[in-house]
């Protein structure tokens, strides 16, 4: 029991202080970064509308993958199962936590007509924890970079400044 509720706090905690979770969907491969508010025990996320944040993935009933990071450091401090629940529009839930939503949602196309917008054409989803903490890699998980033509800037040449203060002087 005590395990269990150390597993609660920690998942809160660290949640309610990191403004961006990682959320791989239930049969997904790979996560996702979401910002997000912590609202009366669960993590509320608003997408997949302009604008916002893609929630493609993300099913009423379904479940999720969520990993907290590190605001100061940005490593993984935990992982946890979430059961995904969607709020409708206009009942309290959805209003409570679009309220909170609304407090944090930055650079907002529309300002306060925002609420409206997401009424008629987001989905609000709440990600509530199962009670599950699943245990952290031994890797890091790091994939490789793709490649491409793009390079690393070098530094300059030597005779460079010269070649530069000869044309300012000519000029």
């Amino acid at each position: 029991m005590t395990n269990e509720l150390l597993d609660q706090a920690l998942v809160e905690e660290a949640t309610k202080k990191s403004g961006l979770v990682w959320v791989r969907p239930e049969g997904a491969a790979a996560a996702r970064a979401l910002w997000h508010v912590w609202h009366e025990g669960a993590a509320c996320l608003v997408g997949d509308g302009p604008g916002e944040q893609p929630l493609s993935g993300l099913a009423d009933g379904g479940r999720a993958e969520v990993t907290v990071r590190s605001k100061d450091k940005g490593g993984r401090l935990v992982s946890w199962t979430a059961r995904v629940v969607q709020l409708a529009p206009g009942g309290e839930a959805w209003d409570a936590a679009v309220a909170e939503l609304k407090g944090k949602r930055l650079n907002a196309p529309d300002g306060e007509a925002m609420t409206g917008r997401w009424a008629r054409e987001c989905r609000v989803l709440r990600l509530e924890p199962t009670g599950t903490t699943l245990p952290l890699p031994e890797d890091s998980l790091a994939a490789v970079p793709a490649p491409t033509p793009a390079t690393t800037r070098r530094p300059a040449p030597a005779g460079l400044p010269r070649l530069l203060a000869r044309r300012r002087k000519r000029t």
